[in-house]
């Protein structure tokens, strides 16, 4: 229960692409990466050979094979799971501490979304953009892609300021922490292509910490194509197994604290696998309507509804008209895609130039396009792949972890349904077709779709994608397993960020009393009253008369910021995603909605009984009408940027970071008022301008 009281402070065997569907002829790609890919970061060194120790509480580890002797030993300050923006942005703050830093990543490529993802269009709102009011790294990396391009608005897209290739966002941020590690004196060790296997676990004082990582490396073995040339779906088995195999060799590597004991293990995954690998409490999908989530679609928790994720591809413009075979899977998904809008079907350059993230001639309108320009796709009626029952679900709940073994000893695989992605791979290519020759349009009826011949799917290493399928290394997440934050004062059954702490809505709206129970409505009226809480409560003002709180909640304990749209791209309400006439989750898009600017506090990092455990990323406690909008760049960063300085400060002041945030509000916040001291030092703002529990005028922020 929370207080509103307190306004507060694959069945499929492993078979090469077929790269005869989809053929790059384009001469140029001899190395899209821009104009200088350096790998300035070293990466693992050999270790000692050990056997795990002994007396721990192991999470998935041996079975009834022997697992395999450790290869390679690494011990680190703080280990990052996950090198995607997040992870980046943890790594960047507690190297410039001068923390001894590991870093593991799933793919070759640092940022996640903005390189391996292949989404490389920052999403940003108007006036925090006009004031660039964003974490100090973030805003470095946003200058340098910039740079980078020659343009000052890179690309020439109309979804951002700032679109650009995805090996420039893994170039940027690779410079960016090679110079975090040399100004801080801190030390990388970076494990591209690895995964975390087990996880050794103990009790320590009243609670227990993680003494132990062990991970697996995967590199092309003899006589292998490179990494990078299937798809994950016929991967992702294999980068989990310990045994070598006919496409990748494997190194075990265990990864422990230094010879004090402490460290900190820092949770940024794209699907929160740290938190269903130690089956820490945490959401999946669709929460219950609640006075804190009016707008949720369901009464009770759904947990096969996260939002849709998404393979990306790039395609070329071209002056002379192409041809592609027809995918053998294509008419499977035919009745799936659509322009979305009759305005896109009568201007398709919309679509490409949505998201052009190279401009052959600078200065283009969003109606032209000129060959020789790149665009990456991302597209709601085109790849949006959005499984959304119990026998297609992406993301498996710990039932369906439980009965497939991948929480017993050994079993863990990742957590993720093999065959959906694989379906969302489908979906992407047959949309690349559908652009260049379909003629159906499943939302705006016959006659709206012309075909598009003059467009190229981009594949092959050398490619803009990185890959030889052109598909993204890995999809674009928005939304895994949300943690269910470490109960205190006000939230005794755990803590979590809500719709209604972020929400522009008006919930004075007749729908909202018309829908909610007497008493929910009541509730919701109380969580939105601000300053009024007490004159509601005792009846000398009603939810009709009160004025609404007209800004976000205010934390105590906040360590970066964010503020961007509850942008829903929903699941679908049958099986399979593409199943003709199929529709998006009835009453799932109630929730969007703009934001006010808003806050992350430390508390939403903070998970129950795992003392040396912080959580950030779009794994953090909250919603899942809230994290619509807390999934984006800018605020992946900041979460990130937070988790790192905590990391960092947590092991120089000699306490955990659950401590920092016990009993609030308590007199005595001396260690986290520092931590915010040196969070906003070097950086990283903690509240926009002006924001306090008396500033109700927002109007102005978009």
């Amino acid at each position: 229960m929370r207080f509103p009281l307190l306004e507060e402070l694959s069945s499929r065997p492993l078979n090469p692409p077929n790269l005869g569907d989809f053929r790059s002829h384009s001469p140029k790609f001899g190395g899209w990466g821009a104009k200088k890919v350096i790998n300035s970061i070293n990466c693992v060194v050999p270790g000692l050979s050990i056997l795990i120790s002994c007396g721990l509480i192991t999470v998935g580890s041996s079975g009834l094979a022997a697992p395999r002797p450790i290869d390679q030993e690494a011990t680190c300050d703080v280990l990052v799971v996950g090198g995607g923006l997040a992870g980046v942005a943890a790594a960047y703050e507690a190297l410039k501490a001068g923390r001894n830093v590991c870093l593991t990543e799933i793919t070759d490529w640092l940022g996640g979304q903005v390189s391996a993802q292949g989404t490389s269009a920052l999403d940003e709102r108007p006036t925090q953009r006009s004031r660039l009011y964003f974490p100090k790294g973030y805003l470095e990396m946003r200058q340098r892609l910039i740079a980078l391009s020659d343009n000052p608005q890179p690309g020439d897209c109309w979804v951002s300021l700032v679109c650009f290739l995805p090996a420039q966002g893994h170039q940027v941020l690779t410079e960016m922490l090679a110079e975090a590690a040399k100004h801080g004196k801190g030390k990388l060790q970076f494990f591209p292509n690895t995964v975390v296997k087990d996880l050794q676990i103990q009790p320590v004082g009243q609670g227990q910490q993680i003494q132990s990582v062990r991970a697996i490396q995967h590199r092309p073995a003899p006589s292998a194509p490179p990494l990078n040339t299937y798809p994950l779906s016929q991967t992702l088995a294999d980068s989990y197994s310990e045994q070598d195999s006919k496409l990748f060799q494997k190194t075990m590597i265990q990864l422990r604290p230094p010879a004090t004991g402490q460290w900190i293990v820092v949770e940024a995954t794209e699907t929160g696998e740290l938190l269903g690998l130690a089956n820490l409490p945490h959401r999946l999908g669709i929460d219950p309507l609640t006075y804190s989530d009016p707008s949720a679609s369901s009464a009770t928790a759904y947990a096969y509804c996260p939002q849709a994720f998404t393979y990306t591809f790039a395609i070329e413009a071209t002056a002379q008209p192409q041809t592609a075979l027809m995918p053998s899977f294509y008419p499977q998904y035919q009745a799936f895609y659509s322009y979305d809008a009759p305005r896109y079907a009568q201007t398709p350059a919309l679509v490409f130039s949505y998201r052009r993230i190279f401009s052959a001639k600078l200065g283009q309108a969003s109606e032209s396009v000129t060959p020789g320009d790149i665009s990456m796709q991302n597209w709601g009626g085109g790849n949006d792949y959005g499984p959304g029952t119990a026998i297609d679900n992406f993301v498996y709940t710990q039932d369906q972890l439980s009965s497939q073994g991948q929480l017993a000893p050994g079993g863990w695989q990742g957590g993720l349904r093999v065959e959906s992605l694989r379906g969302a791979e489908e979906l992407a290519q047959g949309y690349y077709y559908w652009l260049l020759a379909g003629t159906t349009d499943s939302k705006l009826g016959p006659d709206s779709k012309r075909p598009w011949p003059n467009l190229r799917y981009l594949q092959g290493l050398a490619s803009p994608m990185g890959t030889a399928h052109g598909l993204s290394k890995y999809p674009y997440i928005r939304e895994g397993r949300r943690l269910i934050g470490r109960a205190d004062f006000a939230y005794n059954q755990g803590f979590e960020i809500n719709e209604t702490d972020v929400s522009r809505k008006n919930y004075q709206d007749p729908f909202y009393a018309g829908t909610l129970k007497p008493e929910t409505y009541y509730n919701l009226a109380v969580a939105m009253a601000g300053l009024k809480t007490i004159d509601l409560i005792l009846g000398k003002l009603t939810p009709e008369t009160l004025d609404w709180r007209s800004r976000a909640r205010i934390y105590p304990d906040s360590v970066g910021i964010g503020n961007y749209n509850i942008d829903f791209h929903p699941c679908m309400l049958y099986s399979p995603p593409e199943k003709p006439g199929n529709i998006e989750r009835p009453g799932e898009r109630q929730g969007a909605d703009e934001t006010y600017p808003f806050q992350i506090p430390l508390r939403a990092m903070i998970p129950p009984r795992i003392d040396n455990l912080l959580v950030t990323g779009k794994n953090i406690a909250i919603s899942h009408i809230a994290a619509a909008a807390y999934r984006v760049h800018s605020i992946e960063w900041s979460a990130g940027a937070a988790a790192g300085t905590t990391a960092a400060f947590v092991l120089e002041a000699g306490i955990l970071p659950y401590q920092l945030v016990e009993n609030i509000p308590r007199p005595n916040q001396q260690p986290l008022a520092a931590l915010q001291r040196r969070l906003v030092d070097n950086g990283n703002p903690i509240a926009f301008p002006d924001m306090s529990i008396f500033n109700n005028n927002w109007q102005d922020w978009r």
